[in-house]
């Protein structure tokens, strides 16, 4: 039986065998495409070739890629677990051919590879093929259909519908019909009762599709239209953990060696055994699905977070800690334990999980207790919504509640409703769907953009020139209309381009495109599918015309500083704290920079001065720019570049070198480190567990920041006098205010025990009730003190009402023994209705209450309708 490592193994090696490319999965976040958060498909990395945004070094490429599927269209995450075939995080086998072999090759090879060299049995495979569109004006693919029927009966292909068999990159854009393989693994005598014809795309278990060729022949444009592409495009890709269970002879995903060595990890963890408790076996299959995805993401350089991809991440682990906790008796954080197992299975094909495993045990943790603590809080608030409902009478809770314990607490519909159903009570799921519906639409309506088609003058690709010019002549090769947010902007592609397009976490240039009719304001400029996008408020009047593209230079020069003194940053960090330290994110700007990078606690004082020391005195030596451009991947290794874990690089790079300082970067830097002028650390901070951030100013804003905080110690010292020691003289203030600070308070002391003496006195009776009033300028906590002290001494039939100002605002106290409370009196509802004469409110206790308000001049008249109020 193979193994999944010479499963995945053998694709590669057939597929280089007929000429292709074997190419590394690129990272399974994705940093540079606005309309995606993860690699969903095998096709991600090859956006920019598809699209025609960039040519094709190889016509024909393989691989495995490690993709994520958990929003928007491919969301499979509420099946994770509760199935034997959907997971979040997966491999696709795929092969590529951009503009040479079509349908023919594509389907040949892959009969050839799933029949004559893994041996799976013929008489089990189905293939589907598009059954048209008569709207689109799209007949049957018989091409594909003509092309099965070397290998398969006619009774083994199957039509399907648009739905299943045509696929489309988006709204607009490639797409084509494509031919599902599906297998039939069941039983000899089920195949006998019922043909596994009938059971295709009818979501049964053991009759699934392992493999998807799609055919890209048409372009699918703004208007719904369909027009043929130039270059035509095989895409295919093939789900890793369903073939390894066909070739296993398994009937389920988790019974590959995939799976198998993490559950047997969890079920000795909890002391239990996998298939023999349906919730548990659904709550260990989650786990282990969940864990591959959290440390790939986190090695990728996606932590979680409460922000788009980051709150994926973060929702994926709770999910996963909340199966562990209620069906594995998991009340401690465990899922950070499995990573030594997760790395032993796939440790060899991706050997970064290896080198960020102290990285990702650490995050894993953190969100895991975190998380448990969460749950802890829900389980209370949970607690209160019963007990309030059952005091009303009822045992549904709103949908509204359980609405808010999700989306304020993260905590899960199922457990709530777990949780309740102990407690022999429901929730309203409508209702619950209902508010759920309005938060989707609100994120929708917020995401919302309505892209018009490219208007194409010219063919052609970009080329940067950005390295070297900050002005060059340009011609607009497209551009096309985008709206988002009630607001119309214009996007335009150019033939040569000095602007650089936001990327690496340096934000784009701005500036302006002149020709001789007119100038063009460049907003922002972007990268799209590796295709760099400028944006503007309006459209040239005559986009033909030739222009001189020109960035703003100060901005730019500004950003450059940051950029290079990022790098010195960097390189500083690892000499003062360790080389574990590595580059978890970045932002260049041209106001300031922020680095952030792996470290397990707090930057010290001395270590940030010592850090910055070092940058300074690189920056004092002026050390020049050594900028390698375009070499080959390993001449760059060799040199010491620092490679960035979850970036993908191509065979060919762009390294750049300050001194000691040598990193593969994109972005744009100084021609010296002394340009730079000085860096400053503003801030140290923690992001998320195991990673720190440090925000820094270069050049003139740490003129500007040293020129405020000289202004600040003038303005200081003028205040003391210009003393020549600051600091003694302001300690020895310090000092003074505190000794007069305690001689206030032992004589607001006197001064409360003299007051609430001279109430005792002047204490009034009234129908047996003993009441004390009075209004003066107090502090709150003065009259608060003389409540409680004469509640002390007069046990019963106490009625106190006080008026206050306290900072020129009235203050309404009223405090009552327990005595009068048990007649029905309560201070709450008296100080509340009273306050209205003061223009305020308040509540409290029973026993106890106070109301503030701004109208001074009605204080008396509130204390006397509080005793109008309690009928005294």
């Amino acid at each position: 039986m193979l193994t999944a490592k010479e499963i995945r193994d053998s694709f590669k090696n057939f597929f280089e065998s007929k000429g292709h490319h074997i190419v590394p999965s690129a990272p399974m976040v994705i940093k540079d495409d606005p309309t995606l958060m993860f690699t969903n498909a095998g096709m991600n990395q090859f956006k920019d070739i598809i699209l025609g945004n960039h040519p094709a070094k190889y016509q024909r490429v393989a691989d495995s890629q490690k993709c994520l599927r958990v929003s928007g269209k491919h969301n499979d995450l509420e099946e994770v677990g509760h199935d034997t075939y959907h997971h979040t995080m997966f491999e696709m086998l795929g092969n590529w051919s951009f503009g040479d072999y079509f349908k023919k090759e594509a389907i040949s090879w892959a009969w050839e590879y799933l029949v004559e060299v893994l041996k799976l049995n013929p008489e089990h495979l189905y293939a589907t093929v598009f059954e048209g569109s008569p709207e689109e004006g799209l007949g049957r693919d018989d091409e594909a259909a003509s092309y099965w029927e070397q290998f398969l009966p006619k009774d083994h292909i199957i039509n399907g519908n648009k739905h299943d068999n045509f696929w489309e990159m988006g709204d607009t854009g490639p797409c084509g019909p494509c031919s599902e393989i599906h297998i039939d693994l069941r039983p000899a005598e089920e195949r006998a009762k019922i043909s596994g014809r009938d059971l295709v795309n009818h979501d049964h278990p053991q009759v699934i599709e392992i493999w998807n060729l799609v055919f890209m022949q048409y372009n699918r444009k703004a208007d719904g239209s369909l027009e043929p592409l130039p270059a035509k495009v095989i895409d295919t890709g093939m789900g890793f953990e369903r073939l390894c269970m066909a070739l296993q002879g398994k009937t389920s995903n988790y019974d590959t060696d995939v799976f198998q060595p993490m559950l047997k990890a969890i079920a000795a963890m909890s002391g239990t055994e996998y298939g023999k408790d349906k919730q548990q076996d659904i709550a260990m299959r989650v786990i282990a699905d969940h864990i591959r995805t959290i440390a790939f993401s986190i090695t990728d350089g996606q932590l979680p977070s409460n922000a788009k991809a980051g709150y994926v991440i973060r929702r994926i682990l709770r999910r996963a800690v909340r199966y562990g906790y209620t069906f594995l008796g998991q009340k401690q954080a465990f899922m950070y334990k499995l990573l030594p197992v997760l790395i032993d299975n796939m440790g060899e094909a991706y050997p970064e999980l290896i080198a960020q495993k102290a990285l990702i045990e650490k995050v894993i943790k953190e969100e895991e207790e975190s998380f448990l603590r969460t749950l802890e809080t829900g389980i209370r608030l949970l607690d209160k919504t019963m007990e309030d409902t059952k005091a009303n009478g009822k045992t549904e809770i709103s949908g509204k509640d359980a609405f808010t314990l999700y989306d304020t607490f993260g905590f899960p519909l199922d457990l709530t409703e777990l949780i309740l159903r102990e407690n022999g009570m429901t929730v309203n799921i409508e209702e619950f769907d209902g508010e759920m519906q309005q938060q989707k639409q609100r994120a929708r309506n917020a995401a919302a953009i309505e892209t018009g088609d490219w208007i194409t003058l010219k063919e052609g690709t970009t080329e940067f020139v950005g390295y070297d010019y900050t002005e060059y002549e340009a011609s607009i090769l497209r551009y096309r209309q985008i709206k988002q947010k009630n607001q119309t902007l214009y996007q335009i592609v150019l033939d040569y381009t000095p602007f650089y397009a936001e990327s690496g976490g340096q934000v784009g240039d701005t500036g302006v495109l002149v020709s001789e009719f007119e100038t063009i304001e460049v907003v922002d400029t972007k990268k799209e599918n590796n295709l760099p996008i400028h944006i503007t408020k309006k459209l040239p009047e005559h986009p033909e015309a030739p222009m001189m593209a020109c960035v703003d230079t100060d901005k730019r020069a500004a950003c450059a500083a940051n950029h290079s003194a990022t790098h010195l940053l960097d390189a500083a960090l690892r000499e003062v704290l360790g080389e574990h330290v590595e580059q978890k994110g970045s932002l260049v700007t041209p106001d300031s920079l922020r680095f952030d990078f792996s470290h397990f606690q707090k930057v010290t004082d001395e270590e940030i001065r010592k850090v910055e020391h070092i940058v300074n005195a690189r920056i004092r030596a002026n050390i020049p720019l050594q900028e390698y451009r375009n070499i080959p991947i390993e001449e760059a290794k060799e040199l010491g570049a620092i490679a960035l874990f979850g970036e993908k690089y191509g065979d060919r790079v762009r390294v750049i070198q300050f001194g000691t300082s040598i990193e593969f970067c994109g972005g744009t830097h100084v021609a010296a480190t002394g340009n730079i002028g000085m860096v400053k650390i503003i801030s140290e901070s923690s992001v998320a567990a195991g990673v720190r951030r440090i925000e820094a100013y270069t050049g003139a804003r740490v003129e500007e920041m040293l020129d405020t905080i000289q202004d600040t110690l003038s303005d200081l010292k003028a205040l003391f006098n210009n003393a020549p020691d600051l600091g003694i003289a302001i300690r020895k203030y310090i000092d003074e205010n505190a000794g007069l600070k305690k001689q206030v308070e032992e004589f607001m002391k006197e001064k409360e025990a003299a007051l609430k003496e001279r109430l005792l006195k002047n204490v009034q009776e009234v129908n047996g009730v003993k009441v004390i009033k009075f209004c003066a300028p107090l502090p709150a906590e003065v009259v608060k003190n003389i409540a409680f002290q004469l509640r002390g001494e007069i046990t019963e039939n106490l009625f106190f009402v006080a008026g206050s100002i306290d900072n020129g605002k009235p203050m309404l106290t009223v405090m009552l023994s327990d005595n009068l409370v048990a007649t029905g009196l309560k201070a709450g509802n008296l100080v509340k209705e009273a306050a209205k004469l003061i223009q305020g409110g308040g509540g409290g206790q029973p026993h106890f209450a106070t109301a503030g308000g701004k109208n001074t001049d009605g204080l008396n008249a509130a204390v006397e309708k509080v005793l109008e109020l309690a009928g005294i």
